[in-house]
């Protein structure tokens, strides 16, 4: 089975609670991908989670260091975090670029997979910034300059479309309703495996020796509601894509 980084899908939360006369500030550390976690796992999966607040100082910044892993999967953590480590952002000192090592990594037969969220493909605000980097250059999608949101609170279902794929393998034909997800375009040489709205929901692609996928709408909510994380697909369709991604050869597709 692969062994996994996901990198993301935490969030810090700052509240103040008035209570009369007397505010109580107090800080949360969220976690959005603990059925993820437990399903890949549980699947056989050896997955080292990198909370968001930690990805800038502890994210691979050498070729070593990555390639203790098969699959990298960057879930709602933005281009910025990655881009700034420590000894660029606080002491203004050059570092790797850990876009292009991600480039370079796969090209070399790493697997990487990106889903969808606030902090992925462009997202809320354009914060995300991934268009134009050397992580789209790989991706089996394009991504907008815009902020590249649909969201969808009266829920819109994923459909198969059709490939004989691994990853998709045993998966129903229609989807449980998803409440939003990323409006990409499908590079030439990709394949598209699902889509939403006629937009692609889930798209992979071979590169060099490796391979990527892209994973439009989110692993957790609000986007995955608990419709579409109750499915017994959900556990099946990531832990399929982390086992097609870490394939040694990128172009045998079973």
């Amino acid at each position: 089975m692969a062994k996994v980084l996901l990198a993301g899908e935490s969030w810090v939360s700052a509240t103040i609670d008035h209570k009369g006369y007397d505010p109580f500030p107090h800080t949360q550390v969220e976690i959005g991908c603990a059925q993820l976690l437990e399903d890949l796992r549980g699947g056989g999966h050896d997955v080292t989670h990198l909370r968001s607040h930690d990805v800038a100082e502890f994210f691979p910044l050498t070729r070593e260091e990555l390639d203790v892993y098969d699959v990298v999967l960057l879930s709602d953590i933005g281009a910025n975090t990655l881009l700034l480590p420590p000894q660029v952002f606080d002491a203004g000192r050059p570092a790797p670029n850990r876009l292009h090592l991600l480039r370079d990594w796969v090209h070399d037969g790493g697997g990487l997979m990106m889903a969808g969220g606030y902090l992925s493909f462009q997202g809320f605000g354009a914060k995300a910034h991934y268009a134009g980097t050397a992580v789209e250059e790989i991706l089996p999608v394009d991504i907008h300059r815009w902020d590249d949101r649909v969201e969808s609170p009266q829920g819109v279902q994923g459909r198969l479309t059709g490939p004989d794929h691994p990853v998709v393998s045993g998966l129903d034909e229609t989807w449980p309703i998803l409440l939003g997800y990323q409006e990409l375009v499908a590079k030439p040489d990709a394949t598209v495996l699902a889509e939403i709205d006629g937009h692609p929901l889930l798209a992979v692609r071979s590169v060099g020796a490796g391979r990527t996928l892209a994973f439009a709408s989110d692993v957790s909510p609000h986007w995955a509601p608990q419709e579409f994380m109750e499915w017994d697909g959900y556990a099946r369709l990531f832990g399929q894509a982390m086992t097609w991604l870490a394939a040694d050869d990128p172009d045998e597709v079973a």
